[in-house]
């Protein structure tokens, strides 16, 4: 059985709060994305599950906005903490396959990458997944490896949890139960112990899924709309993300090596086997390459127990090792997080490119309201193609009309008053959707000239030919 190390919580913890300080004191960097703007707007209207998404992540930035007030750090206080909590988990989890102090601070590092540090630095449910997928990780490594089948409660627990965030987690679940059957131990799939696990993850995630059947499983939907619009370029960079989600891919590599090939290890070789199923599983569903990002870190922590046996003793190794995480990581840091101008890695990092521009481009839209004579402002309302834009809207427009949007949940918050026969609108095309007489009078732009999806979308002016009761039905839509 393989021997636990003592849990080195000095260079370990150093980590962890580093990953959590780093983005605390960058948190006020750039300014809201586009996902945080909408995040805002749901959090606004708690409920058990929304059609695009579970309910915690609005409910995650609702807490920090009444700690700490409405603005954009706030929201991002708690994704700071999570990912901080993730790069101790990473180090659990090497400890639980025998690492050393080495490993585990190696292990702890990989929160430093650019993909982790990007989604936690803009409050996204991608950065509470990576805990979730890490937590259920850990537990199967305990009561797989340790023979301690009380420890499926575990997963069971943080499953359940998971769900209340986002439902990638049963792609996990899946990948683990097909990889058990391909690689063993079987056995361990009639344990009752593995069943009270998935038992306890449907008991706590009920509420939820109930959500979800009451409610004609409107994230099927999502996750169909999401396939067709973005599903060939997910699939075209499916692959070479994979080598850009973690700094130093050969640590995960040396992983998926050491599970197949070390008999010490042979009980958890299921999770080896399960990331090639993951990675096609993704390619078949269209889903976005960075699905893949929890179970790659577990590899990854996994990894960094033969990489510490690699570099003992030899000095040219552990410098070369040492550089390697220092270089790749300063990389990470430095396209991730809000260090240098937004445009300088815009190009490269579309999370960048979201958080540029909103507070101007609603001064544009307010100027082209301006315009309008008093008899119509007071018949005006707002209306725009995506969440972004009504978010912005929402955040920043003080004096303007209320917005309203037909783009996944925010289509529930509709439709305007019928008096309202004007409206100003936000599109990326023309809005014939809506009938009418339109007219451009703007096209928005911002001063860094950072290009983003807005910099396709214009201001129009619209009368309206029918009221909004019966245009709502056709201007929903999901993305």
């Amino acid at each position: 059985m393989i021997e636990r190390r003592r849990f080195a919580w000095l260079p370990v913890g150093v980590v962890a709060a580093a990953v959590t300080v780093l983005l605390l004191v960058t948190a006020n960097g750039y300014g809201y994305h586009r996902d945080e703007l909408y995040f805002r707007m749901l959090g606004m209207h708690p409920q058990w599950g929304y059609v695009d998404q579970p309910p915690f992540t609005p409910l995650m930035a609702r807490a920090g906005i009444e700690l700490f007030g409405d603005h954009v750090w706030a929201m991002r206080v708690p994704a700071a903490v999570l990912l901080g909590l993730a790069a101790l988990m990473a180090a659990a989890i090497a400890r639980e396959v025998g690492g050393g102090a080495v490993a585990q601070t190696l292990a702890a590092s990989g929160a430093l990458s650019a993909v982790p540090l990007s989604g936690a630095h803009v409050s996204s449910t991608a950065d509470t997944d990576l805990l979730v997928w890490l937590g259920v990780i850990f537990f199967v490594i305990r009561a797989l490896l340790h023979d301690n089948p009380r420890a499926w409660l575990g997963a069971g627990l943080v499953t359940g949890l998971g769900l209340y965030n986002k439902h990638l987690v049963l792609l996990l679940l899946l990948c683990l139960g097909a990889s058990l059957l391909l690689a063993g131990p079987r056995r361990v799939l009639l344990s009752p112990w593995l069943w009270a696990g998935v038992g306890l993850a449907v008991l706590i995630g009920l509420p939820n899924l109930i959500y979800q059947v009451a409610n004609d499983f409107p994230q099927a939907k999502m996750a169909e709309a999401v396939a067709e619009n973005k599903g060939d370029d997910s699939r075209t960079l499916l692959l070479p993300l994979q080598l850009v989600l973690l700094a130093v891919p050969p640590i995960w590599v040396a992983g998926i090596v050491t599970l197949l090939r070390d008999r010490e290890l042979r009980r958890i070789r299921a999770l080896a086997v399960a990331y090639p199923m993951m990675v096609l599983l993704v390619f078949v569903i269209a889903g976005q390459p960075y699905y893949t990002m929890g179970l790659l870190y577990g590899l990854f922590a996994i990894g960094a127990v033969p990489t510490e046996r690699w570099v003992r003793g030899h000095r040219t190794r552990q410098v070369f090792v040492g550089a390697s995480v220092v270089i790749l990581t300063a990389f990470g840091v430095v396209t991730a997080l809000p260090l240098v101008p937004p445009k300088t890695f815009a190009g490269l990092n579309e999370t960048i490119a979201d958080q540029v521009g909103w507070s101007e481009y609603v001064r544009q839209v307010a100027a082209v309201y301006a315009t309008l004579p008093p008899d119509e402002q007071r018949k005006a309302v707002l209306f725009t193609g995506n969440y972004g834009e009504a978010g912005a809207l929402d955040r920043y427009g003080v004096g303007l009309p209320p917005v309203y949007s037909g783009q996944n949940e925010l289509h529930h918050y509709g439709p305007p008053p019928d008096d309202k026969t004007v409206a100003i609108v936000v599109f990326q095309a023309p809005p014939t959707v809506l009938g009418g007489t339109c007219e451009a009078r703007a096209a928005l732009h911002n001063s860094e000239g950072v290009e983003n999806e807005e910099l396709e979308a214009k201001v129009y002016v619209c009368h309206l030919a029918e009221p909004w009761h019966t245009l709502w039905p056709r201007v929903q839509h999901y993305d």
